[in-house]
């Protein structure tokens, strides 16, 4: 993730909406592509303080109104009240804002998303939601369960309880993963090296580009890399890995004890590991002062695969030493490497797909 610079020449960070040095006011700026200086018009109208941009821009109403967003939209671009970002568009249901909470937890969703959006965007990967012919589109629903206030213990009911996934380019998170206490919680009860809002949102994209890429197109080289996805069913899998755990040496061949569960979540679990390096490469890189998104979008696999390993190991060494878990769990063992191999090379072809044929 790049940083940016406000007009007081303070450091901006991508999810900043206010220069903690000047205070003014900041926002994503889609002329120059850049978190911006908002240099205030009246009513409600900015321009862009980048000298070399300048636009006219609008907050969108989620930044407006909730300051759950930071992006604005090019003035000439608002078509719609209230006027939505281009991220803020792909959320179809928020959390109820009448239950005490679930601002906070909307606002940590949203962040991830943004992050997740725009490291497609430097993968120059497509997620369409609102092309009459792209198929499926991408949506995402904010939801948690359903608790009767009558109710003498405070359990799910049937039916009631809401549970993170993805169906046909609609992804589903559960707010109480933007819960640090809770999300804690089930990382240890599952025995998971990591579990983040970030995490959820690399690894239920991935099922969505299972469909979108692989399902009419790469489907026999997944099969080659992954295994049948139809023997076992899913259900079956599911029932047996809850019942008796990954297999001995799992390490050797899958990114996490999850992935052995069944050939979509192993294909889910890479995924979610290649937009982890991808990330952390963009980040690295661009605090070197190179260009990141040049680095990430051309440097070949074995390079990208060969900085993140040395980086892991600064990164783990330091988390340490402060007495925190890993920053990067995964072992890259060479099966893992290769499953790696396959998305990167899924996610470079995908850049020349059409993808307005249906799925």
């Amino acid at each position: 993730m790049e940083t940016y610079t406000c007009i007081c020449g303070n450091t901006l960070f991508f999810e900043n909406s206010r220069c903690v040095q000047c205070q003014r006011l900041v926002g994503w700026c889609p002329g120059c592509d850049r978190i911006t200086s908002l240099l205030d018009l009246g009513n409600h109208q900015y321009q862009c303080g980048h000298s070399d941009c300048q636009i006219l821009l609008t907050q969108c109403h989620n930044y407006q109104v909730h300051q759950i967003c930071n992006r604005c939209i090019a003035n000439e671009a608002v078509s719609t009240s209230p006027a939505l970002c281009d991220y803020c568009q792909y959320t179809d249901i928020i959390p109820d804002l009448s239950v005490p909470g679930n601002h906070q937890r909307w606002y940590e969703l949203e962040v991830a998303k943004r992050r997740l959006l725009y490291i497609l965007e430097i993968l120059q990967l497509p997620f369409g939601n609102n092309q009459p012919d792209f198929n499926p589109p991408l949506s995402f629903d904010f939801k948690g369960d359903i608790i009767l206030k009558d109710a003498l213990w405070r359990t799910v009911g049937q039916g009631k309880r809401i549970f993170t996934g993805h169906a046909n380019g609609k992804i589903t998170i559960n707010i109480r993963e933007a819960d640090d206490d809770v999300r804690e919680q089930l990382r240890v009860d599952f025995n998971e090296a990591q579990r983040t809002v970030v995490g959820h949102f690399h690894h239920e994209i991935g099922h969505y580009y299972w469909q979108l890429l692989v399902k009419e197109r790469w489907l026999g080289h997944f099969k080659d890399m992954f295994g049948d996805h139809e023997n076992p069913l899913y259900s079956e899998a599911l029932e047996r890995y809850y019942a008796s755990g990954p297999p001995r040496n799992w390490q050797q061949e899958y990114v996490s004890a999850y992935a052995t569960m069944h050939p979509w979540e192993d294909f889910a679990e890479t995924f979610a590991t290649y937009l982890d390096m991808v990330s952390v490469l963009h980040t690295a890189i661009h605090h070197q002062d190179a260009n990141a998104t040049a680095y990430v979008q051309e440097t070949e696999f074995d390079d990208m695969v060969a900085a993140y390993k040395r980086l892991g190991i600064l990164l783990n060494e330091l988390n340490r030493t402060l007495g925190l878990i890993d920053f990067i769990p995964e072992i890259l063992t060479p099966p893992v490497i290769k499953k790696l191999r396959f998305i990167h090379d899924l996610v470079h072809a995908a850049q020349n797909i059409n993808h307005s044929v249906p799925i």
